[in-house]
């Protein structure tokens, strides 16, 4: 382990934090720009070792420190970590643009919104919850308390690391718990600069945040094994959140798994197709197309399907695929070429039973190199059971469904295995409420997509997993209720 001055300069170098140390050990792995398929730079990828190193270090904070008794430092802490992270959303923004590829427009609304949700969490620890207490008999008084769960794994995804990553950092320190953060190899360098901004925030102690890069996957089973974990929160697929589900069996581990989606967007007879349109084009576009909440499913009432269908063939297909620094790029490349090669043949594989209605797929040429770009696509599919209808693509690709009523509607937008979001598009409040009502997701929007807020939860159901993140129900997701009883002493 080497120790310096908690700056790490050279910004094509990722580190890992530990216990207040930067830490470059770990084989020396590449980040690479989807944008432009070269080289950024290098990072140290963290494994088992590194990964017990920074287990250790976060039970020692949590067990000999005060850090889980006071939420007034916790909450100063809080805030001076969004004061930092506001003095550099830019720099950060940028980096994340060149290494996730989405659009700077949308990594720098990721930034900044990541500083609102910690001032939010900063000001839930002060929210002090103090149970209940009652003498439930003469002289026998019992009292109840929340208290800190402890060590929290947390696992952060490459689409939004920053944002992902302090949505549950924020709660977990406001709780009083201490954490190891694995972050993804493809951020590296982001993750870097998150690191370096913790470690810049003095009042949260060494060891309370540490954080670690992974280019492969031996961290987080680590994470998921050890005893002295208690807590994991991990936000990513349906298939990984399973696994982890399985292996925390054997500690009993506390879950919290915020995982894949298929979101419907429903759309009646009468909506407004402005309306439509314009969240139809933001739900593919938005991550570019790599988001758990992505709408790929537009279920259209048949009494308007002819109108609308050539509207988003136009729009679909003039729809631009660029670097993401570019601000004319509508969206920008898939995460690699790797991706943009899987949902091509996914798309591919769907023509035996789907119409196309535009066929988009990889791009590669002068403007846009690396083989990561991808032109997105719009299938019309009348069955439930095949896999572009099942699956998750992670890819900007919508299917164009048909539906005759409300119960046909909520018959198609619940086919699925996922429960993660759904929007519904009607002028008619009532039906609305109905159909909202009866569809089963975590998320589900009026006449809009994708609108999210800090005090308000969010979470899924079904194979979408299980927790509650942001709003005031995200604390306790980090804390354990203690039962208290004490029996008076006989009076003298």
């Amino acid at each position: 382990m080497t120790t310096d001055s908690l700056a790490a300069t050279d910004r094509s170098v990722g580190r890992n934090y530990i216990s207040g140390e930067w830490n470059d050990s770990g084989e020396q792995l590449e980040t690479i720009s989807p944008s432009t398929g070269l080289v950024l730079g290098t990072y140290a990828n963290a494994g088992e070792r590194e990964a017990l190193v920074a287990i250790e270090a976060a039970r020692k904070a949590f067990d000999t420190t005060d850090w889980s008794r006071d939420p007034r430092v916790r909450s100063r802490a809080i805030n001076d970590l969004a004061d930092r992270l506001a003095d550099r959303v830019d720099e950060v923004a940028l980096m994340l643009s060149r290494e996730n590829g989405k659009r700077l427009s949308e990594t720098t609304w990721e930034v900044s919104t990541t500083v609102d949700w910690l001032r939010y969490a900063a000001a839930s620890a002060l929210i002090l919850d103090g149970g209940r207490s009652s003498e439930v008999s003469p002289g026998v008084y019992f009292q109840t308390g929340r208290e800190a769960m402890g060590v929290i794994g947390i696992i952060t995804p490459w689409n939004s690391p920053v944002i992902l990553s302090m949505r549950s950092i924020g709660p977990a320190l406001a709780a009083g718990c201490t954490m190891v953060v694995k972050m993804p190899g493809q951020t590296a360098l982001t993750n870097t600069l998150v690191a370096e901004i913790v470690a810049s925030t003095e009042s949260i102690p060494p060891g309370v945040v540490n954080i670690l890069t992974e280019g492969g996957n031996a961290v987080a089973p680590a994470l998921v094994s050890s005893p002295d974990v208690d807590m994991i929160s991990y936000t990513g697929s349906t298939h990984v959140g399973r696994a982890i589900a399985t292996a925390g069996a054997s500690t009993l581990k506390r879950l919290s798994l915020e995982l894949g989606g298929k979101t419907p967007l429903v759309i009646f007879d009468d909506a407004d197709l402005n309306v439509v349109v314009q969240n139809v084009l933001a739900a593919t576009c938005l991550m570019n197309g790599q988001f758990c909440l992505t709408g790929s499913r537009l279920l259209v009432q048949r009494g308007i399907a002819d109108k609308l269908r050539p509207l988003l063939v136009e729009a679909i297909s003039n729809l631009r695929a660029g670097p993401s620094e570019d601000p004319t790029s509508d969206l920008g490349p898939l995460i690699d070429a790797s991706s943009a090669a899987r949902v091509d043949k996914i798309v591919a594989q769907a023509e035996e039973y789907a119409k196309i209605l535009v066929r988009g797929g990889a791009i590669i040429d002068n403007e846009r190199p690396g083989g990561a770009y991808y032109q997105p696509s719009l299938l019309e599919v009348d069955r439930l059971d095949v896999p572009i209808v099942q699956e998750e693509l992670f890819g900007p690709v919508q299917t164009f469904e048909i539906f005759e009523d409300e119960a046909d509607a909520v018959r198609l937008a619940n086919g699925t295995s996922f429960g993660l979001g759904a929007a519904v598009f009607t002028s008619d409040e009532w039906k609305a409420r109905r159909v909202t009502r009866n569809i089963r997701a975590g998320f589900v929007w009026t006449n809009c997509w994708g609108v999210i807020h800090e005090a308000f939860e969010e979470g899924g159901l079904k194979q979408s997993g299980y927790g509650l993140l942001c709003g005031p129900s995200a604390i306790s997701e980090f804390q354990d209720t203690k039962l208290y009883a004490q029996v008076a002493p006989p009076a003298a």
